[in-house]
């Protein structure tokens, strides 16, 4: 008996949006004129995302009187502030994050009160009292649980969240951990037309995952992780609180950037997890060049990495609880068994690795 993921839930808001609906809204938004809606549809339809969710509903619509959150004309003016932001975050982020661990406290047979440590993961909001502190007088918690809170690490802030859970579990074998992930990325959105906005624009969405971590005999084994960091991409991936929301910086040379320093420390990743012998992998679905990038620098092909490809063409890049989604994939298969390498990525340029065995 060790530490495992026994079980994982996942929701999202609404009504899934076909990602050519969202590039309609992008070409008002961005006030594009032909040749640059060509350019924006080419990225849309090459992203490997059929569709994303997002609490807000205005991406669903090429009409700007049809505007909910953002203004009723084509310049979006006034833009909405952070503050304006913030609000959305504190009003939808407890309805979807309840969804995602309901279905993990029901997947995992376990009760609220049975929970001795939550770890609340995001990115995209935050506020205090906490989300948290709503999941536990909402949902039956007790109220004497340890919580803790992630903020701010980006897409790999789940591997800390698991990471955190299992030297819990180590030190008191009898805890339960409950980590939740709730990422409403979309809210975030920036108007101002440059490289940096059409990637981000077009890749992200909402979501939220809880995971429960505990002594158990199934489930997703954690056997082993490590952390690396690739200073010279720092400038490529970052994310900062702006005016207008939070502002995302993300180079089209990530995916490079990412190749080349797996490239470096393959002979230590093959020393450390033996990733000769592995054949089931969970990437981080960043985006269709990220995985495309990763899969090549593994000599591995889309069937050891499917359900990143499923995750991204489904959802999109839901920032630190993609991962999660992922992992519930692996968790429920029946066609596959033994070990799983996840990785995921993040500023700084962060790499973070997990090993798992699926029982």
């Amino acid at each position: 008996m060790n530490n495992q993921i026994v079980s994982i839930g996942t929701a999202n808001p609404g009504e899934a949006i076909p990602q050519m609906t969202i590039s309609n809204f992008m070409k008002i938004a961005h006030g594009l004129e032909e040749r640059d809606s060509r350019v924006l549809n080419f990225v849309y339809r090459q992203s490997g995302i059929a569709q994303r969710y997002s609490v807000l509903e205005d991406f669903k619509y090429d009409d700007p009187e049809a505007f909910v959150f953002f203004p009723k004309n084509h310049s979006l003016d006034p833009f909405p502030g952070t503050k304006q932001r913030m609000e959305i975050f504190k009003s939808f982020g407890f309805n979807i994050a309840q969804k995602a661990i309901s279905e993990c406290l029901q997947n995992g047979m376990t009760y609220p009160s049975e929970i001795t440590h939550l770890i609340l993961i995001s990115c995209t909001g935050m506020f205090a009292p906490g989300l948290e502190l709503q999941i536990i007088h909402e949902m039956g918690f007790n109220t004497d649980i340890e919580r803790y809170a992630i903020h701010f690490m980006g897409c790999y802030a789940a591997f800390n969240g698991i990471k955190l859970a299992d030297k819990i579990c180590t030190a008191d074998s009898k805890a339960k951990v409950l980590v939740v992930s709730v990422e409403l990325c979309t809210i975030h959105f920036q108007k101002e037309y440059n490289e940096d906005n059409l990637l981000a624009n077009a890749i992200f969405g909402d979501g939220a995952a809880a995971a429960l971590v505990s002594r158990s005999e199934n489930g997703l084994g954690i056997k082993k992780y490590n952390s690396k960091l690739f200073k010279n991409g720092e400038k490529d991936m970052a994310w900062s609180i702006g005016d207008f929301g939070f502002e995302m910086k993300l180079s089209k040379y990530v995916p490079e950037l990412l190749q080349n320093g797996l490239l470096q420390i393959l002979g230590y990743l093959e020393k450390f997890f033996k990733l000769s012998e592995i054949e089931n992998y969970a990437i981080h679905p960043g985006g269709k060049q990220i995985l495309q990038k990763v899969e090549e620098a593994f000599g591995i092909g889309v069937e050891n990495n499917r359900f990143s490809h499923e995750v991204l063409n489904s959802y999109g890049n839901m920032s630190s609880a993609s991962i999660l989604f992922v992992l519930k994939k692996w968790l429920e298969t029946d066609q596959a068994s033994g070990r799983v390498l996840a990785m995921g990525f993040g500023p700084g340029l962060t790499l973070e690795t997990l090993l798992l065995d699926k029982r």
